[in-house]
């Protein structure tokens, strides 16, 4: 969620110009060496930089470092690569699908995998396929596939409503076409190019993702990239040129082409692609239409196909946000208007192109009552139509927060028309009481998320620190927590098979483990779900993993806040959790300790397993991992009380948790060092000027450490004045802040505490991150190195906000985890 839903479990083009004087190159590698972790030394060893500190006159000198630490820092790069690497190789599935085994005895399911490669820096996608059963003893068992299947290069994956066709989608490269590719039980039946004058790329992420088949099964609607504008010619004989088209293949060495209007694209992660648009395609014929009556002032996504009675014109609903006005940075922000529309799809029988406008079509807005609608799902029996909303969002600018869900009937005969909204799950402002249900956080939904009873949906959503499983009956509105309520694992929702659930269970000492879910009916009681192993290879391949982590242990601490003023409300005032990851054995001295800090900074770091934070532990670090006011997952009130406060009030109760540990006995105060990313980032280049003399070592990622900079160069300028200014920064936004405003965003940035920073810092930089620009770290860096603090940064040319691609990750990790060997000991 914005500022990246950036919690550390995720990873995170010019290089620094440094004065010279402050600069000193590693020496390089030894020559050639057997071990793979030497090539991987070498790799890294490119970017690094050592800053030097401050002689005793005040002024800067280089710092001779000796040959024996070099050769000491060689030798933890080439252990940390080595266990990293452990990390880095597990493969994590992301999606299942299941379908009705032909023996009847059981269920096929599909796997999404994907597995990062290091050296090609990419990640494969996998495909691999199980049979999952109950027996006869009350378990699970499971028949998998001897091999996954290597799909990298496969966009989307799609099953159709029966499950007997998979539709495949493969994105161009360069000028190359889409293409569709419908496979059947045995082979490929059809494979259709779409040619990028019809659209280009498929949108196969992110808000604008949405593909839909119809009932039928004869055609597929689905959100692209409108087609290329034709841009201007000029010649150097003649001037302007008269454009021959975008597919011209006319060669004219005297002539070249212009760059036509600027047009504003929707920010971080879709920098570059032109504006969402919706299409059908038909199966039978391979005819790709546009949908028409939509227009250009509005960006689409998340399409479905409405349910229709025989004979009646089948109708599309889709999200659609306003793009006539200022497009700021979507990815991660529910703050952006959006509604759900309905559109005539077009009829291939009929003879209209593709350029011709068709008089009958226009957009149909289902929700006017309210200014957030997505997620559109048709109750199975289509009377109907469940949406989610984040109309709260929408009126206090916060990017992220707790969520309601909403349904409208639906008129499946004759022209579609808005219908009264009911509200089935409201806001939740604070939770009655600990333990309490917090409110909807939930930001991935199954295409059919129903239970066998039409009434039922099953959905993940983020519970204090854990993930967990809903079902949510859409006529009573009642929620329920299906996952074990004495469980601090986290559950992620995979797919349903009737009445049965797939789910991925962790925890941050746990790795995956596939889960089966099934009802226990009992008279007179609710519904009782019990929850049963399935074995699978994945987590058979995570042996070195697990013995990694079978000496840890993790718990959540409820840390209660300080200073709390009278006029805030009862959920701002409620405890702060922090998860806590520490050894099992029992020791005099505490290991030292990594203050782990989420971005966003409404977001949330959960109890799921993850890659880095396992890589930490595992090296000897205590995790404290802390969700501050203002998280998701706590109830709207504490989520509120963070606005305008930030810099402050994330600060304090950080340095709370901090304290906390220490006089509990779990950190040595000593031996304390802080990461995070983006406004973790925030935190963390807060922490080490509000509090100079409480950390070691300090990592940050991408981090916000001057708004009166960010707020003339991100792709979220509204957000500095939302998390600066509070609710009234959405009616004070505006492209020329005034000479108050930068002020006040100096006064609560990192960089107005930067005169007491002693902390030695690394800094992670994406060059092509919109989100935090690049600048913002590297202002920083440099005024730290100016006043002789101990500071390395390294740059990813090619990396935007998330700093996650996979050489990019592994080099990010291993820094990060020699830095605080360096200084942390």
């Amino acid at each position: 969620m914005l500022l990246l839903r950036y919690l550390t479990n995720t990873s995170l083009s010019t290089y620094p110009a440094f004065h010279p004087q402050l600069v000193l190159s590693f020496p390089k590698p030894p020559p050639r060496s057997s071990s793979p972790h030497r090539s991987l030394l070498r790799f890294s060893s490119k970017r690094l930089r050592v800053c030097s500190g401050m002689d005793g006159s005040g002024v800067s000198a280089v710092k001779e470092v000796a040959a024996s630490v070099e050769v000491n820092m060689e030798e933890e790069y080439v252990s940390l690569s080595k266990l990293y690497k452990e990390f880095t190789s597990m493969s994590t599935i992301d999606k299942a699908w299941t379908f009705k085994s032909s023996s009847g005895q059981g269920s096929r399911t599909m796997f999404s995998i994907t597995q990062p490669n290091l050296l090609a820096n990419k990640r494969k996608k996998l495909m691999l396929s199980s049979v999952i059963s109950e027996n006869s003893n009350g378990g699970v068992d499971a028949e998998w596939a001897p091999f996954p299947i290597d799909v990298t290069g496969a966009s989307l994956m799609v099953p159709s409503p029966s499950g007997s066709k998979l539709l495949v989608v493969r994105n161009p490269e360069n000028d190359s076409p889409t293409v569709f590719e419908i496979w059947g039980p045995f082979q490929l039946e059809k494979e259709i190019r779409v040619p990028q004058s019809k659209h280009g790329s498929v949108y196969a992420d992110g808000w604008f993702q949405g593909i839909s088949w119809n009932s039928d099964e004869s055609a597929i609607a689905y959100v692209a990239e409108e087609p290329s504008v034709q841009k201007p010619s000029f010649s150097d004989t003649a001037g302007y040129k008269k454009d021959a088209g975008p597919n011209s293949t006319d060669k004219d060495l005297s002539s070249w082409k212009g760059q036509g209007d600027w047009e504003e694209d929707w920010g971080e992660a879709y920098s570059g692609k032109r504006q969402p648009a919706l299409f059908v395609i038909n199966i039978n014929s391979g005819d790709v239409r546009a949908v028409q009556g939509i227009g250009r002032s509005l960006s689409v996504g998340q399409v479905v196909w409405a349910p229709t009675t025989k004979g009646s014109h089948e109708y599309l609903i889709f999200v659609g946000w306003p793009s006539d006005v200022r497009k700021f940075g979507m990815i991660y922000c529910y703050n952006r208007p959006c509604a759900i529309y309905a559109v005539k799809s077009p009829s291939f029988e009929s003879e209209i192109k593709d350029n011709a406008v068709n008089d009958d079509a226009s957009v149909i807005n289902l929700t006017q009552g309210t200014s957030s609608a997505f997620y559109p799902r048709f109750t199975p029996d289509g009377k109907f139509l469940v949406f989610f909303s984040a109309k709260t969002c929408i009126d206090t600018g916060a990017h992220c927060a707790t969520q309601s869900i909403h349904k409208t009937v639906w008129n499946n005969e004759g022209e579609p028309s808005p219908a009264k909204i009911v509200d089935v799950v409201p806001v939740v402002m604070c939770p009655d009481e600990d333990g309490c249900f917090p409110g909807i956080y939930c930001f991935n939904m199954l295409s059919k998320p129903w239970l066998s009873d039409g009434s039922t949906m099953i959905l993940s959503s983020v519970w204090g620190s854990a993930e967990v499983i809903l079902s949510v009956n859409v006529q009573s509105g009642k929620v329920t927590r299906i996952t074990p309520s004495n469980s601090n694992h986290s559950w992620s929702l995979l797919t349903l098979n009737g009445d049965n659930i797939l789910v991925v269970c962790s925890s941050l000492v746990d790795v995956p483990q596939i889960k089966y879910g099934s009802i226990t009916k009992e008279e007179s009681k609710d519904d009782i779900w019990r929850w049963l192993d399935v074995s699978s290879p994945t987590s058979e391949s995570h042996e070195k993993v697990k013995s990694l982590l079978s000496s840890l242990q993790f718990d959540i601490l409820k840390i209660p806040v300080k200073n709390v003023s009278e006029n805030l409300k009862k959920g701002a005032c409620k405890p702060i959790e922090a998860i806590y990851v520490s050894s099992k054995s029992k020791r005099e001295d505490c290991d030292p300790m990594i203050v782990i800090l989420h971005g966003g900074p409404h977001s949330v770091s959960l109890s799921s397993f993850s890659k880095t934070s396992g890589f930490l532990a595992s090296i000897g670090y205590s995790l404290l991992i802390v969700n501050y006011r203002g998280s998701i997952g706590y109830g709207e009130e504490a989520l509120q009380s963070l606005l305008g406060k930030v810099g402050s009030q994330d600060v304090n109760d950080v340095l709370t948790a901090v304290d906390h540990a220490v006089d509990k006995g779990l950190a040595n105060p000593s031996k304390i060092t802080v990461l995070g990313g983006s406004h973790g980032g925030f935190l963390t280049t807060h922490l080490i000027g509000q509090a100079p003399d409480k950390f070691a070592a300090a990592a940050a990622r991408n981090p916000v450490c001057n708004l009166a900079l960010m707020v003339g160069t991100s792709d979220i300028p509204d957000w500095c004045f939302v998390e600066a200014f509070g609710s009234l920064g959405v009616s004070s936004y505006t492209e020329a802040p005034s000479p108050e405003h930068i002020s006040l965003f100096h006064e609560k940035s990192p960089i107005a505490h930067i005169s007491k920073v002693k902390t030695p810092t690394l800094f992670l930089l994406g060059a092509k991150d919109l989100r935090v620009p690049v600048s913002n770290g590297l202002q920083f860096a440099r005024a730290l190195k100016e006043k002789g603090v101990v500071t390395k940064v390294i740059v990813f040319p090619e990396d935007i906000h998330p700093i996650n691609r996979p050489q990019s990750d592994f080099e990010s990790f291993v820094n990060i985890g020699v830095w605080f060997k360096k200084y942390c000991k």
